[in-house]
């Protein structure tokens, strides 16, 4: 059996519960597994081999980007609750334990933007679960055995799927409404099959999720978004059934439709194993179009070279680099937020430095209430600086491509900590401030 196999074959998570084990292995500073015992209390905690062994840079620990990526940090909550969580675990008092916890998600805004009171549609008057509805032509689905990933992003914005609260979790059971969603609904034409990552589950699995789709004939793209190829490349490669999870992505593009693999990748380390270039090949051999995004997130990839070097990276692979986003305001975004100032420096400078092949990408972008804004720039002129806001996605369509400005700010790093031009358009003004209806 081939090495490659050999590593593929043994797949293993480490959660909370095996810090030591890790600690151990590695040679983890006492401070360092402390900060992962009480972190990983609020936040979600999960790596697996080929993380360990392939991605992190343990000579450079707790610097080192891929670590802070995926082992909690102090610092990602507020110094006097980490104190408290310090203190109820060290004493054992378990019950206080579980309701400070809860307090402390609830605080961390674990559903930004709307997610559950304006994205989750409704059928014939019924809120359909494990769904979201957006924009007009895109509709989000959350298989139920997809609500995991195998490992976990530090910042992930959907942190609240992964701590085991039925109530902050988007799971859908099966596709039969999802089937009667689309029919209803003939502008939505693209389906994002999304999660955590639908590529945890196993391709029988996934076929009875993705081939009900292909039955309505309005949905022309596929998307799936993943974490796969960084995190378990062996997904793709050397699993038991990877060769059949490649057959039903040929299968999908043999009917027509666009296939798109959303593949999140934070880092260029990431792309540089001979694992992860193997299964990137054989995912586009299917007809599978490969689309690249990643927020921009500090102590992580907060440096022009490192997005210009991934971008570059991904367009050599033949991927298709697609955007830079702005870290959320959900989950311990005080510890990896980057102003927009500075986003927009990083993402210009990264992007001067491109072949033009490599000029697909957008951002910063905001995924925010009204949609996807995206910072096009700065500007000054009498009145001073600005910042050149785009949505280039919306709730109302009509908002789509139109630009607005907002004063500049070298604090701000969300929409609602700008402050919009008075002469912004009306429409514009209402859907930021949330006073218009969502229009899908």
């Amino acid at each position: 059996m081939s090495l490659l196999a050999a590593e593929s074959s043994r797949f293993r998570s480490f959660g909370p519960h095996h810090v030591d084990e890790v600690a151990a292995r590695y040679a983890l500073p006492a401070h360092l597994l402390d900060s992962v015992r009480v972190i990983a209390q609020v936040l979600p905690f999960r790596v697996n081999e080929y993380v360990l062994s392939h991605l992190v840079d343990w000579s450079r620990i707790p610097d080192d980007p891929i670590f802070q990526l995926v082992f909690p940090q102090r610092g990602m909550l507020d110094e006097n609750d980490e104190r408290e969580l310090s203190v109820l675990l060290r004493e054992g008092r378990k019950k206080e334990l579980r309701e400070a916890v809860g307090r402390i998600r609830a605080g961390l805004n674990p559903h930004p933007s709307g997610q559950m009171q304006l994205n989750v549609p409704n059928l014939e008057g019924t809120q359909l679960p494990g769904m979201q509805h957006k924009y007009r032509e895109t509709v989000l689905y959350f298989p139920q055995q997809g609500q995991t990933c195998h490992a976990y992003c530090t910042y992930c914005f959907r942190w609240a799927q992964f701590v085991g609260d039925a109530d902050l979790r988007f799971a859908a059971p099966g596709p039969e409404l999802l089937v009667r969603y689309l029919r209803n609904h003939p502008a939505a034409s693209d389906v994002l099959v999304t999660g955590g990552d639908p590529m945890i589950m196993s391709t029988e699995r996934l076929r009875a999720h993705l081939e009900p789709i292909l039955s309505v004939d309005t949905v022309r793209t596929i998307r799936i978004g993943t974490k796969s190829v960084a995190y378990w490349p062996y997904r793709f490669t050397t699993d038991p059934d990877a060769d059949d999870v490649l057959r039903l992505f040929e299968q999908v593009v043999a009917s027509g439709r666009a296939l798109a693999v959303m593949a999140h990748f934070s880092h260029p380390r990431e792309l540089e194993t001979a694992q992860a270039r193997l299964a990137l090949s054989r995912i586009r051999s299917t007809g599978a179009i490969v689309y690249c995004q990643a927020p921009l997130v500090r102590r992580v990839n907060d440096d022009p070279r490192v997005w210009a070097e991934m971008w570059r990276g991904q367009l050599a692979a033949g991927l298709v680099p697609y955007y830079m986003f702005v870290e959320r305001d959900t989950g311990p975004k005080e510890y990896f937020k980057v102003p927009l100032a500075r986003a927009v420096e990083i993402f210009q400078a990264a992007y001067r430095t491109l072949p033009g092949l490599a000029r697909t990408v957008r951002g910063p972008s905001m995924s925010a209430t009204p949609g996807k804004v995206l910072v096009d720039g700065v500007e000054e002129d009498l009145d001073g600086k600005h910042f050149r806001l785009r949505m280039v996605q919306a709730r109302d369509p009509g908002l789509v491509g139109r630009p607005f400005r907002a004063r500049y700010s070298e604090e701000a790093s969300w929409l609602n900590e700008l402050e919009l031009d008075p002469a912004t358009p009306a429409d514009i003004l209402a859907a930021v401030n949330g006073t218009k209806a969502p229009v899908r």
